[in-house]
């Protein structure tokens, strides 16, 4: 065995390597740049730890969120490995002291937020050690083209620089369509970087949007089909936050909230709680969750549509990061997209861009969030959806996602979809689409009375359409060309560039429909069974012993083992040390520390059981 694979298997506990793992660890050995995308779940953090311990000198993690940083050195600690994190929950004694462990060499992996790279302190540390390798974590935060832009990821080049001899530097991501990458490249000045993209496909999340009458209703629904286990509800708003963590608990729901208006003390105890397994589902917005390791999390659900795929893609990956399966539900409603384009100005008057810039970026936001509302209304298969966004080539059908377990049937729309972009054209191209629905509709409200727009010949052209069916009808034609939405404070629907061949009669339109507009109970029960553990009651028992170590430890359940090793305990029950090492995710150390317990705690099992 070569020193690579027995450091993966002592100390991370793994057999093999994953998809693009190896060649980034190659890379980063051989003295090359790296640049890694790499979906959630897929052991990024391997790529730049694993060279780290076979490399002299010390290994820094630029990481964005101080979450993160204290997840990973829990866990290099546990798998005993020397880290330590440097960024602003630490106390000046307590930064002042790891930095003096730092200067004595006591740690191999250093985690460091981007706004520290440049203070004096740490540049003095830093230029007085052995740097081998600088990885920059969640490297999309570089580009102004990404969701999660940090100005300070701009200030790494100037710090590498700055050191007394360069050091490999790789950069990985999760979320990185081919201009952010390009951005990552250039903005990151790698040097002739070895590249790996594993591809955007997370092969065991269940995709589903739904468009329900009620969201609480539906939420209930979804929450009851995993009783036990851990999961995740965004919301856009911490009022939203707010008032459905309350109903959740109200309903019975071990819930808690997170969202930046809350004191730090209450943030961290959520997020405690939930991370422990004290509470069952976490409510909150876009501020939790990156770099969250949570390897048990079986559901996330989007109570609102987030503003962009990017955003989606990251969140609903906090699923299933132990490769077992697990369910990204959507709750899409019209509302959503108005919420968000309030969202995005807001935004950028609060960042205090120039107007130039400021509207620059609202537009690119709202093409984006443009890209994300048609995500929702499509009937096509969603996993296709999602990897075509991100650059990568995808089959029509995965036959694994909700649209493509629906019962779905095409049928000619061409007719109502002339009537429609006529009616664009008869009043002028100057109304948005609510107003378009409720002209088509023939419907007697406010608008259509006081600006008498019954008036038009396409008044009620479309009665025996719902609102929301026309709302749909009017974003597939924007997809297709047939028609154009022109921004603005209310964006208008005008006729694109396909209208004329559509309304000469050249075209047909077909679009497919949903025979049945809800929720397939039989992929949530194929799911469910899909994650079974062999043995259930021994499943159940070894995770009753490792909450109760975790308890004693002072660390997260999954830091211990994750589901996925508990799940391979239960179905081979090894009877010593050589067996539990062929366990994935049972490592040398982890064998020493923790591995008799189970042992003995499987022997009782067997016992009970007569075998």
């Amino acid at each position: 065995m070569d020193e690579k694979r027995r450091i993966l298997k002592e100390v991370f506990g793994y057999d093999q390597f994953r998809g693009g793992q190896e060649r980034m660890i190659d890379a980063i050995l051989q003295g090359r740049d790296a640049l890694g995308v790499m979906p959630t779940g897929a052991g990024k953090s391997i790529c730049y730890q694993l060279p780290a311990l076979m490399t002299p000198g010390i290994a820094l993690v630029v990481s964005p969120l101080i979450s993160l940083m204290r997840d990973q050195v829990q866990a290099l600690r546990q798998a005993g490995v020397a880290g330590a994190y440097l960024n602003s929950s630490l106390t000046q004694g307590q930064y002042l002291k790891a930095l003096e462990n730092a200067y004595h060499g006591k740690y191999k992996i250093i985690y460091v937020a981007p706004e520290r790279l440049l203070t004096d302190r740490f540049l003095e540390f830093a230029r007085s050690s052995r740097i081998s390798l600088v990885a920059v974590d969640e490297a999309h935060c570089v580009s102004q083209w990404g969701q999660d832009f940090r100005p300070s990821y701009l200030d790494i080049p100037a710090f590498v620089s700055g050191l007394p001899r360069r050091p490999v530097l790789a950069a990985f991501t999760a979320t990185a369509t081919p201009k952010v990458r390009q951005d990552i490249r250039q903005l990151l000045e790698l040097q002739s970087p070895e590249e790996t993209c594993t591809g955007f496909d997370r092969e065991n999340l269940f995709y589903q949007v739904r468009r329900p009458s009620s969201k609480k209703a539906a939420l209930l629904e979804c929450l009851s089909q995993f009783k036990g286990q851990s999961g995740v509800v965004y919301c856009a708003t911490r009022k939203a936050v707010e008032e459905v963590c309350d109903f959740l608990q109200q309903s019975g729901v071990s819930a808690a909230r997170y969202h930046a208006g809350l004191e730090p003390q209450e943030r961290s105890r959520s997020q405690e709680d939930f991370i422990f397994d004290r509470v069952q589902v976490i409510v909150a917005t876009n501020a939790f969750g990156m770099g969250i390791d949570k390897s048990n999390v079986r559901f996330v659900v989007h109570y609102n549509m987030p503003k962009d795929m990017e955003s989606y893609y990251q969140e609903a990956g906090r699923a299933g990061r132990d490769g077992a399966p697990a369910q990204c539900v959507l709750l899409y409603s019209g509302q959503d997209v108005m919420t968000n384009q309030f969202l995005i100005e807001k935004s950028r008057e609060v960042e205090g861009l120039d107007p130039e810039t400021a509207q620059r970026m609202i537009q690119r936001d709202k093409e984006r969030l443009r890209q994300m509302a048609y995500y929702c209304q499509t009937a096509d298969c969603l996993r296709q959806y999602i990897l075509r966004y991100f650059g990568q080539q995808a089959p029509d059908r995965c036959g694994r996602c909700g649209n493509c377990q629906d019962e779905l049937e095409r049928i000619d729309f061409t007719s109502q979809a002339r009537r429609i972009a006529a009616c664009v054209r008869e009043t002028g191209q100057r109304f948005g689409a609510g107003v378009l629905g409720e002209i088509l509709r023939g419907a007697e409200t406010e608008k259509t009375l006081n600006w008498n727009l019954s008036r038009y010949d396409c008044f009620g052209g479309l009665a025996d359409l719902s609102h929301r069916e026309i709302l749909d009808a009017v974003q597939t034609m924007v997809q297709r060309g047939y028609l154009a939405v022109k921004e603005g404070k209310f964006p208008i629907v005008q006729l694109g560039p396909q209208a004329e061949a559509l309304l000469s009669g050249q075209e047909r339109v077909e679009i497919k429909i949903r025979r049945q507009d809800q929720q397939s109970r039989k992929t949530g029960r194929a799911a469910r069974q899909a994650e079974a553990a062999p043995n259930p009651a021994l499943f159940e028992r070894l995770r009753g012993l490792r909450s109760q170590l975790a308890r004693q430890q002072g660390a997260p359940a999954y830091v211990i083992f994750n589901d996925a090793t508990l799940r391979q305990m239960s179905g081979k029950a090894p009877d010593g040390w050589a067996a539990m090492l062929e366990i994935s995710g049972v490592g040398q150390q982890k064998m020493e520390r923790y591995g008799q317990q189970f042992l003995d705690e499987i022997a009782r099992w067997k016992q009970e059981q007569g075998r």
